[in-house]
């Protein structure tokens, strides 16, 4: 009797992964370069930071320094003494985060309806929205003024937020991003019976999330370092916003008190700072994925 010998079986042969490219040595100057613009952009607020806690004399010595030679806190105890520190700050958050909110839900409104409903005129809409991203805020900043004193709304928050409250940088943004979500999705669900409300809440909403997340950045950032409208618009100490309470405070009869402006402006800056800071990862994803179709 004899035995048959099976063949062996194949062996598996590894793929070879080719090697990464070692890093040029030539590309030294690129890293230069991003080295000396990241350090243009942050040495303005690094020189704040620093600044806002010298004396008033070595804030105004020339040359000037970026070390302090004697910390103090003076300047923020001021900051908290003079100013109602409270009411505005409680202003300019009330203010921002209505002007972001109200952007991201009407904003995503007419994206959705520019970029998924088709209806007559709905080319001149956009049209009409690209045509104001060209326009200068200055050339309607007397027009809207007229309209907010004649409504009877200076004075009050509904005059510091109307005016803003849906931006054609915004409705851009989220039409481009939503033009990107499949159609498929929206047309099962009209089979299935979801109106479009329903559609926009449960489906075109969740999907959405990069793309509102870099609206609600950029509208709290415009807003919260918005300085000429609420300054033309708050007419009394109580409706003042953080950057005009500064710029109001900071300037005596014959000087401007700078420690007292950077000790502000450092409070002014923080929470847009840390507002990035947890939000940066969205803000990029949306960013880079939003079309332009």
């Amino acid at each position: 009797m004899t035995t048959t010998q099976l063949p062996a079986p194949p062996t598996v042969s590894t793929v070879e992964r080719p090697a990464k490219p070692a890093a040029r040595p030539g590309h030294w100057w690129v890293y230069l370069i991003l080295t000396a613009g990241l350090a243009a952009v942050i040495s303005p607020f690094v020189w704040m930071l620093l600044s806002s806690v010298k004396p008033t004399r070595e804030v105004l010595s020339s040359p000037p320094t970026w070390w302090p030679q004697q910390f103090t806190g003076e300047h923020f105890r001021s900051l908290f003494e003079r100013l109602d520190l409270g009411t505005y700050l409680a202003n300019s958050v009330f203010v921002a985060v209505a002007v972001t909110v109200g952007n991201m839900v009407f904003c995503s409104m007419l994206g959705y309806v520019l970029a998924k409903l088709s209806f007559r005129g709905r080319r001149l809409l956009f049209g009409l929205v690209m045509g104001m991203l060209m326009v200068p805020g200055m050339v309607t900043f007397v027009p809207l003024f007229i309209l907010v004193s004649n409504a009877g709304l200076a004075n009050t928050y509904s005059g510091l937020i109307l005016p803003y409250l849906v931006q054609p940088v915004g409705v851009f943004l989220m039409r481009q991003f939503i033009s990107e979500l499949p159609d498929e999705l929206i047309d099962a669900a009209r089979v299935d019976g979801a109106g479009e409300l329903r559609i926009f809440a449960r489906i075109v909403v969740p999907l959405c999330g990069p793309a509102l997340a870099t609206l609600g950045i950029i509208t709290f950032l415009g807003s919260w370092n918005n300085f000429l409208w609420p300054l033309v618009v708050a007419q009394t100490e109580d409706m003042y916003t953080m950057p005009v309470a500064l710029a109001l405070y900071s300037v005596g009869q014959n000087s401007i008190d700078y420690g007292l402006l950077l000790a502000g402006a450092v409070v002014v800056v923080v929470p847009v700072l840390l507002l990035f800071t947890f939000l940066q990862r969205h803000f990029t994803q949306g960013i880079a994925t939003t079309g332009f179709r």
